[in-house]
């Protein structure tokens, strides 16, 4: 990516991001860490409805359709929708960590304009672990994986504990997702964002 800033280069004593072993196979749908959400939830009408799937050490791979809803100037997607999927993607990476984090940079290059209708193909990597900050990057390519590069984006996120969600989000929200009687659902549903 072009134009790093210093906030995403890993320090020197950063380490390569170890695959939890109760993570997902290669290959793995993942699902939606919340159905309420607007990346990957399955009850969000206008959502992302991003679908990823686990790849080799600590990737994904995912995709979303770009929809009319997601436009910004006739016909393209908005640049925040694809921030959002990129953003999407890499918080996907910590069900591979088997940590919760929350996005605390996120840079995102455009490199050119996605149609509606696009399939847009996302493919993201853990790059370091430090302490509790995780450095990751991301690519969309339009069409499929060896399409043309339209987006790229470098991130970190922190680890957090369930205390953080509980701390600031909204209540009822909060206590319907701790209810969930399904352990991995309710333990996924605070997985990613702030």
């Amino acid at each position: 990516m072009s134009g790093t800033s210093a906030a995403l280069q890993p320090p020197a004593d950063a380490v390569r991001p170890v695959r939890h072993p109760d993570a997902p196979a290669p290959g793995e749908l993942l699902g939606a860490h919340y159905g309420q959400c607007f990346g990957c939830g399955e009850e969000q009408p206008h959502g992302l409805h991003l679908q990823a799937r686990a790849g080799e050490h600590v990737s994904i791979t995912a995709e979303f359709t770009v929809q009319a809803a997601h436009q910004g100037a006739p016909g393209l997607a908005h640049g925040g929708v694809l921030a959002t999927a990129l953003d999407e993607a890499l918080g996907s990476l910590n069900w591979l960590l088997r940590t919760i984090a929350v996005t605390g940079r996120l840079e995102t290059d455009f490199v050119r304009p996605v149609p509606v209708g696009t399939a847009l193909h996302l493919e993201a990597e853990v790059t370091a672990v430090a302490g509790r900050k995780i450095y990751c990057t991301a690519t969309g390519r339009i069409g499929g994986p060896e399409g043309p590069v339209a987006v790229r984006a470098d991130a970190l996120f922190i680890e957090v504990k369930v205390d953080h969600f509980i701390d600031h989000g909204r209540e009822e929200e909060i206590q319907a997702a701790m209810s969930d009687p399904d352990q991995v659902r309710r333990a996924r549903a605070f997985e990613v964002n702030p």
